[in-house]
């Protein structure tokens, strides 16, 4: 750019104002603190100085919105793609555990030839449970506890299933020491391989809380980058009205869209993301752990009620006074009850709700049946008392399947509500990292020109 002499009085453009003069150089070299200083002394220097500041807040409002954004969206999609998976997968190696325990015991009250049925249901748990394993191992990293209760429950399922191969070969014999057998193995999943399967479960739980929690988090830093670069853009429009009285500068006004554009974005999509993710983790994960408990609580019932006919009284609570496992029944189906009623309030949908209602239904009946079992049973008529348990008609068992069918269908369907929530909000975040960065190129660049166009009718 040329400039007029030294000491020559500018007229600022479209006004009758005059500009500060331009005052002489010096000899000898000046460093870029005095040259800036003496660019700041002149309206186009000014200028060139509010642009470059311009162009580089729109760019550090990018830079920040899209590196915050690329971590909350990449949290989100730890939620959709990892942690939840993780969390419902050992969920699932829970229950197929205890619905193995459930399935051995039902299996050798049968007598020496097990039902086709239930064999296939104990061998399709075991089956699961291995395969869960096998690929939360592969997905979870060797350092932490989770991995260690994998290595845990993968060295513990081989012995249990030992311990109840010997207690099916016992029984198939007639052997009483087939019981023994079995009540050991029940001992191991009761005592060591659930306990594992519930810590395994309360960490992957714990990680994707956290995951949510992180990609939940308000970008605050971002939100008063953009509100400051919005407010600059606007200063600098007014102050360009103010001297020239002209409304419009189109360059800056371009670099104004664009910051206002990625700024609405950036507050609409992570509110979006914000209630979509809450949502899951309110309305599906919170009704998923309390039916994953309900249904697991109606598997141990269910195994405690048989393995009280299998042991026929040889297992006493500590006191002495009372039957371990029909005590153990009894404290599970207390809490069965009050985890549906809970499933129930938390369910926000008729189509939620059926099959929580079914179950509760069912559960009295079950409490019923189970009652006039252990009245036969007590009279000594213990035939009679195992057909109440185990016999193909108005049997516990089937009052059993069906509370297990039930809650089933309601874990189906609050895991769709999941998956929808979580992809609503993952979706939500998508593409706003890539999207902030361009516009915040644009907007620079319209800046520079905008303030260009200003310095060219000093030219």
């Amino acid at each position: 750019m040329t400039y007029p002499p030294s000491g020559t009085a500018l007229r600022e453009p479209g006004t009758d104002q005059p500009s500060a003069p331009v005052p002489a150089q010096r000899g000898g070299v000046r460093t870029a603190a005095e040259r800036l200083r003496a660019a700041a002394t002149t309206e186009p220097g000014r200028l060139q100085i509010m642009g470059a500041a311009l162009a580089l807040l729109v760019v550090v409002f990018g830079a920040v919105t899209s590196l915050e954004i690329s971590g909350r969206a990449s949290s989100a999609d730890d939620v959709v793609t990892r942690s939840q998976p993780l969390s419902a997968d050992a969920a699932s190696i829970y229950r197929s555990l205890a619905d193995a325990d459930t399935m051995a015991a039902s299996g050798f009250l049968a007598g020496a030839q097990e039902p086709p049925d239930v064999l296939a249901r104990y061998d399709a748990d075991i089956k699961e449970a291995s395969r869960l394993l096998v690929e939360a191992a592969a997905s979870t990293d060797a350092s932490t506890s989770s991995h260690r209760e994998i290595t845990t429950l993968s060295e513990l399922l081989p012995e249990y299933t030992g311990l109840v191969e010997r207690a099916r070969a016992n029984n198939r014999q007639g052997l009483p020491l087939g019981g023994a057998y079995l009540r050991y193995a029940n001992q191991k999943m009761t005592g060591e391989l659930l306990p594992a399967a519930e810590r395994l479960h309360a960490e992957e739980t714990g990680r994707l809380a956290t995951d949510s929690a992180d990609a939940r988090r308000f970008p605050f830093l971002s939100l008063g980058v953009g509100a400051l670069a919005l407010a600059a853009l606007v200063w600098m429009q007014r102050r360009n009205y103010r001297r020239t009285n002209r409304v419009f500068n189109h360059g800056l006004l371009a670099a104004t869209a664009a910051a206002t554009v990625v700024l609405l974005w950036l507050a609409v999509g992570h509110t979006m993301a914000r209630a979509d993710l809450r949502s899951a983790m309110v309305q599906g994960q919170e009704s998923l752990d309390v039916l994953n408990k309900a249904r697991i609580n109606s598997l141990k019932a269910r195994s405690n009620e048989n393995l009280t006919l299998v042991a026929r009284g040889a297992v006493l609570t500590p006191d002495g006074t009372r039957d371990q496992y029909e005590t153990d029944y009894s404290t599970g189906m207390k809490e069965l009850g009050a985890q549906l009623r809970s499933a129930k309030e938390l369910a926000d949908d008729p189509t939620g709700r059926e099959p929580v209602g079914d179950a509760i239904d069912s559960v009295s009946e079950w409490q019923e049946r189970h009652r006039k079992a252990r009245t036969t049973d007590d009279r000594g008529e213990y035939d009679s008392a195992l057909r109440q348990i185990i016999g193909p008609e108005n049997s516990t068992g089937q009052s059993f399947e069906r509370v297990d069918d039930a809650l089933e269908k309601a874990l189906a369907h609050e895991q769709d509500e999941f998956d929808a929530a979580a992809e609503d909000g993952r979706g939500a975040l998508g593409g706003l990292p890539i999207g902030a960065a361009v516009l915040a190129v644009l907007g620079a660049a319209a800046a520079v020109v905008g303030v260009n166009r200003r310095l060219s009718e000093y030219r």
